[in-house]
């Protein structure tokens, strides 16, 4: 087996190895620009198809909306309420791919003449995805059509209410189905198991971008109807920002026209068309155009903190307002709620990694606290994840004895099977989700059963999972090939993300010449090479592990092998770079 670096265990205790073929970037005759080939390809791009993954497009990825099942009879009935002026519903979820579906669904409806309203559901009060209750209210108070978004592929009961009350029901989807589909009028989820084998090649798409391809059906059969004889067809290209947002935040893979989303959708959000989400990018204190990365750590988490700690529909609001000083006060309000979140998560983080070693050797880490906030579970389970290396559920249990579940997993895990298939199992209340997150409830008295189902149903996974761990290397730098103009090069085999995940480099070999522990827990160091150049680097949340306990008390005449993320620093006079470090190792 072949070492990256001849690394075998790392700081963190891992083995190093090269993601493709590797690179040595060291020689002074390397090009960037070779560099950006291999990054393409040891991410799965055939040769013949670097162009179109350098310059993503959407014409070079979009698919026919047609090859979705269901899609042409959602278009249709869309089109019909449009022509006739009815009382359109958009009913999503809270976070940011359900307020990003909506908001798409609510502006494009909105420039074809139909002022369709949002209903988003107090996830703590009313659960998750629609209820029967609320689709019948709304179906009382004059809806005609209630388009689901980002759920509802599963609502067997809240669907049958509806249809029941005589409304219409088209669920825009992209979440693990089982066999048996709910009865809607059209129910369009590339994640259907019924669906055809092209279509679902797309089963990586986030909600909105199923939302997306919803609206592009349904202009192409305005457009065939003569619908804009009289009037302007809306620039639904304007709309990929809200997709880029929704896509990065939901953590959907950046492959095929995910890519495309982003990419584009990127470069319209720096022109700042969308007054909420500029109102909300300034919220954020970014003070150029926003990146990929950005979305995630940014702007969505902001969007997110509206229905974990405030009101659920304040996103939607946020992206749908045509009035500059209500964006600015519902931007300020989701940065406040933010704030609020992140000092809540940090309580329940640090009461959850607590109860972490009392769950031994189990494959899927199940920890459940009375009283923990169940808007901020997500987020922990992340956390608890990436400190245990396996997947982790993290429960809210309240005064009744219900638990509220969200958790995460690692690559080669499907934990939203695994959710899936303990409620059919008489386990859970509700359940279900995708292969790397999930969602469920869950009585008190079955957390333990939970967690012994799990375990053995996902024990051979989990360990092949972890014994398959590496860290991977794209290529290795001296010191003085991290630098802005690298950094500019290896962007342009971006978006980088969830599926495709942004470069990894290795540098040294380095000595520690200064480092020390800032903000909450972070290391960062300045290291110096043999070339006699030096760069900052800098570990998040890593001062307390073997890696950062390791770089504080290295001595001067060790050296080191460093491995991660190389950044632009804008914080000085001029543009530097800087490595985010995922690991080290010992060069001596």
């Amino acid at each position: 087996m072949t070492f990256a670096l001849n690394i075998s265990r790392s700081l963190m205790g891992q083995p190093w190895r090269w993601r493709g073929e590797g690179a040595d970037a060291r020689d002074p005759s390397y090009l960037p620009d070779d560099l950006v080939t291999q990054l393409l390809m040891a991410r799965g791009c055939p040769r013949e198809a670097l162009e179109a993954h350098r310059n993503p497009t959407i014409r070079a990825f979009m698919p026919d909306p047609s090859l979705f099942r269901d899609m042409d009879a959602a278009a249709e009935r869309l089109a019909d309420a449009v022509q006739r002026g009815e009382d359109v519903r958009i009913f999503g979820d809270y976070d940011v791919d359900g307020a990003t579906s909506a908001a798409l669904l609510i502006r494009l409806l909105r420039d074809l003449g139909l002022e369709a309203k949002p209903y988003i559901p107090d996830r703590l009060m009313e659960g998750y995805g629609p209820s029967g209750e609320a689709l019948v209210r709304l179906a009382g108070e004059g809806a005609t059509l209630i388009v689901t978004v980002d759920c509802g592929a599963q609502a067997f009961e809240a669907l049958a209410m509806a249809k029941a009350a005589g409304v219409d029901v088209v669920v825009v989807d992209h979440h693990k189905c089982s066999a048996a589909l709910p009865e809607a009028l059209a129910l369009v989820n590339p994640n259907r198991l019924d669906e055809g084998e092209e279509a679902a090649t797309h089963g990586h798409l986030a909600a909105v971008g199923v939302a997306f391809l919803l609206g592009a059906a349904l202009v192409r059969l305005l457009r065939g109807r003569g619908w804009f004889a009289t009037r302007a067809e809306p620039a639904l290209m304007e709309l990929l920002d809200i997709v880029a947002l929704g896509t990065v935040a939901d953590v959907a893979q950046l492959r095929g026209l995910n890519r495309a989303f982003v990419a584009q959708g990127l470069k319209v959000m720096a022109k700042r068309r969308n007054i909420g989400l500029a109102a909300l990018i300034d919220a954020s204190r970014l003070t150029r155009a926003p990146l990929c990365h950005d979305l995630g750590f940014a702007l969505g988490p902001r969007i997110n903190a509206g229905g974990r700690v405030g009101q659920a529909d304040l996103g939607v609001r946020l992206l749908t307002t045509l009035d500059p000083a209500e964006a600015a006060r519902i931007a300020g309000q989701l940065d406040h709620f933010n704030e609020e979140r992140r000092a809540i998560e940090s309580t329940v983080q640090e009461q959850a990694e607590a109860l972490l070693d009392a769950q031994g050797n189990r494959a899927v880490a199940v920890i459940a606290g009375l009283g923990w906030h169940p808007g901020v579970i997500g987020i922990v389970a992340g956390r608890i994840k990436e400190k245990a290396g396996r997947p982790a559920i993290v429960i809210a249990l309240d005064e009744d004895g219900v638990g509220k579940g969200s958790g995460r997993s690692i690559s080669g895990v499907d934990l939203g099977a695994a959710v899936m298939a303990a409620k059919d199992s008489g386990l859970l209340v509700a359940g279900g989700g995708h292969a790397m997150a999930a969602g469920l409830t869950v009585a008190a008295d079955k957390i333990d059963a939970l967690a012994d189902f799990l375990d053995e149903r996902l024990a051979g996974a989990v360990a092949r999972a972890r014994d398959d761990r590496a860290l991977l290397i794209d290529a290795v730098l001296a010191p003085a090939g991290v630098n802005p103009e690298f950094v500019a090069a290896i962007e342009q085999g971006g978006p980088y993300g969830a599926g495709w995940p942004a470069p990894r480099i290795a540098a040294g070999p380095m000595r520690v010449v200064k480092a020390d522990v800032v903000g909450n827990g972070h290391l960062r160091a300045i290291m110096a090479g043999a070339d006699g150049r030096s760069i900052k680097t800098i570990a998040f949340r890593q001062a307390e592990s073997d890696m950062g306990q390791a770089i504080l008390g290295a001595p001067y005449d060790r050296r080191l092998w460093v491995a991660g993320r190389a950044k632009i620093d804008d914080w000085g006079s001029r543009p530097a770079a800087e490595l985010h470090l995922d690991d080290a190792a010992w060069a001596d």
